[in-house]
């Protein structure tokens, strides 16, 4: 059986991990047409046309791509989705919020492109490595309390599946309770006193769409007494190594993480 005959032919990705992800999987001449946020992989920006940003898209231009299927991402993308699907095209939204749901759509997409065992062979290596850096992480004699910064106007600690990675990589995340909302109104801090109080030891910042700047982070009016900006432990993980709920942030960005958090145990120790 030709395993390349199956599932879609023509596909639009509008987020970037299923864009990364088919690469990776040497499917990427099914793609007809990326969101225009995708850096990786970095060649996919000079090979195929960018169609949508996260929450617009050009609907008549993916028209004429002709997709027999487009590949979204959250509710927030549902209203691109709803024209698509009233035009007649198929479509299919993740919702992945936890590392396990983004092993699990990684696995769903596999096997819609006939790429099934490839797609384990490929999770159960990371999942190999996630278990090999938690249990190093397991020998910390001590973890560093984590304030992540999703966005800072207002301030928007990080989502489930980044929570989840700053536990793996070794680190305690200071907001648990809101990492657990998906939405990211439902994550807000409304009164930034919480932060300084819960007395992070590192502070990492991940906005989608322009640069976190630690230098300015650590000249916030109050925040001088936090012990991150005492031992200038404030830094940024780009929102494309971590916010992508796909392989990036399951490999590059949970890296960035540990090495981050194995730097400040050996000085703490």
């Amino acid at each position: 059986m030709n395993l390349n005959a199956l599932g879609p032919q023509r596909i639009v990705c509008l987020t970037e991990e299923t864009t990364e992800w088919l690469y990776a999987l040497g499917q990427e001449h099914r793609i007809v047409g990326i969101s225009g946020y995708t850096v990786r992989p970095r060649r996919a920006r000079d090979e195929k046309p960018k169609v949508s940003a996260f929450l617009s898209a050009k609907i008549d231009k993916i028209l004429d791509l002709k997709p027999d299927c487009v590949f979204g991402f959250s509710d927030l993308q549902a209203d691109i989705a709803s024209a698509l699907i009233r035009a007649g095209v198929q479509v299919t939204v993740f919702n992945q919020r936890s590392v396990d749901e983004i092993f699990s759509v990684l696995y769903q997409v596999g096997a819609m492109v006939g790429q099934a065992d490839q797609a384990i062979q490929r999770i159960t290596q990371m999942q190999a490595e996630l278990k090999r850096m938690s249990e190093h992480a397991a020998t910390f004699k001590r973890r560093p309390r984590v304030y992540f910064e999703e966005w800072d106007g207002p301030h928007i600690s990080g989502i489930r599946w980044v929570s989840e990675l700053i536990e793996i990589a070794g680190g305690q995340d200071i907001f648990p309770e809101l990492a657990v909302q998906p939405m990211g109104k439902d994550r807000i801090i409304a009164d930034p006193q919480q932060i300084l109080d819960r007395a992070p030891d590192i502070i990492i910042g991940s906005l989608c769409g322009k640069k976190f700047r630690p230098e300015s982070a650590m000249q916030r009016p109050g925040w001088q007494g936090v012990p991150a900006v005492q031992s200038a432990q404030v830094f940024e993980v780009k929102s494309a190594d971590i916010l992508q709920p796909g392989p990036a942030a399951l490999t590059d960005g949970v890296a960035q993480l540990h090495q981050i958090f194995e730097r400040w145990e050996q000085q703490h120790a």
